[in-house]
């Protein structure tokens, strides 16, 4: 049951990080941000032709997967490489592709993956979360010290702010050091953070475009809007063509 529910696409993001070492660490200290990719990204609030409630219920679904959500707290790649070992050894798996978190070192490339975040229907929102991604990867290796002391607590503050980007994307809030960050003012203090970064990568005009997705809505949003607008008249299954229109319309332009 769980396979056949797996109808999902997400939006998957290399960057390639040649020391196998650097991947690992920088999945770990990466990770008090993986639920911003997620709030930026959600697009996936109907299953099975209703609305769940979350802006992004496509993560809901997936996680019911084994080795899925929030990575664990292996330090480098000899943790790593020991976890996949012994589920490779006792026949659970065939190889670490078969490692499905959120964030995870690939197999085939020298790359750290994100696998977070929904497929945005507009293609610049898409690009502007490649920028963010790209960004924090190099700020994170040029900062070494930076999240370097997270713990058990500060995985579990992560597994918290990753239900509350799906449940409400970019008009929640997180739980942050003095209390809550609404997910506006995260993304304006990590933009700060990374300006020299993207300058660097050339990316700073794509990665400023977070604060738009912000002000603007995910595509859950407007898709919520669509449905609640014309369900006002129209009903229900009117409501749901006309959001599947704004889909269709919306990624051809």
């Amino acid at each position: 049951m769980i396979g056949q529910r797996n109808m999902l696409c997400g939006l998957h993001v290399h960057i390639e990080l040649p020391d196998p070492d650097d991947r690992v660490d920088v999945m770990m200290r990466m990770l008090p941000y993986l639920p911003l990719f997620v709030a930026l990204s959600t697009s996936s609030p109907f299953w099975n032709s209703r609305p769940t409630g979350l802006k992004d219920y496509r993560l809901a679904a997936y996680d019911e997967l084994p080795r899925t959500g929030v990575p664990e707290l292996f330090r480098n790649k000899d943790d790593f490489e020991a976890y996949v070992g012994a589920l490779v050894k006792a026949g659970v798996m065939k190889d670490a592709s078969y490692v499905w978190w959120s964030i995870r070192p690939s197999l085939k490339h020298p790359t750290l993956e994100l696998r977070a975040p929904d497929v945005p229907t507009l293609l610049d929102d898409t690009i502007a979360i490649a920028a963010l991604w790209r960004s924090l990867a190099r700020h994170l290796v040029y900062n070494p010290e930076l999240n370097r002391n997270i713990d058990a607590i500060g995985r579990a503050i992560v597994v918290e702010n990753k239900w509350r980007a799906q449940r409400y994307g970019v008009r929640g809030t997180f739980i942050g050091h003095g209390g809550a960050i609404s997910v506006a003012s995260l993304v304006d203090q990590v933009i700060e953070d990374l300006t020299k970064d993207a300058d660097a990568l050339g990316c700073l005009a794509e990665l400023q475009r977070c604060r738009t997705i912000v002000s603007s809505g995910t595509s859950a949003d407007t898709q919520m809007a669509v449905y609640e607008r014309i369900g006002k008249t129209g009903g229900r299954a009117r409501a749901l063509a006309a959001v599947t229109d704004w889909l269709a319309e919306t990624t051809l332009r």
